[in-house]
């Protein structure tokens, strides 16, 4: 007999695989992992880092949009990230802080 929560073990496992698919894609296409790793720093802080760093933070989804649209630093250390946009759209860019949120 299946109990229910192995069942929602299950259900979220399989929906997690595609999310992280997809932000493993966007991260090759637009060329996020020259400076980040998923689970180590390479330049910038990786991005089981970044969700950890900000989990529970409401307004983080906001802030780490503008911030890897237009750029920033001084958060994670001295190496700026550079902008972009308009490189990189802003459909991906919104996916991407979503999915890297969703990390655990």
């Amino acid at each position: 007999m299946i109990r229910p929560l192995m069942v929602s073990a299950l259900i979220l496992g399989t929906l997690a695989a595609p999310a992280m698919a997809d932000i493993n894609a966007m991260g090759q296409k637009d060329g996020c992992f020259v400076c980040h790793g998923i689970n180590n720093k390479i330049v910038g802080p990786s991005w089981k880092d970044i969700a950890k760093k900000y989990r529970g933070d409401k307004a983080a989804q906001a802030k780490l949009i503008v911030k890897v649209k237009s750029g920033g630093g001084g958060v994670w250390g001295d190496i700026p990230m550079p902008p972009n946009s308009p490189r990189v759209s802003d459909d991906d860019i919104k996916a991407l802080v979503k999915g890297i949120l969703a990390l655990k």
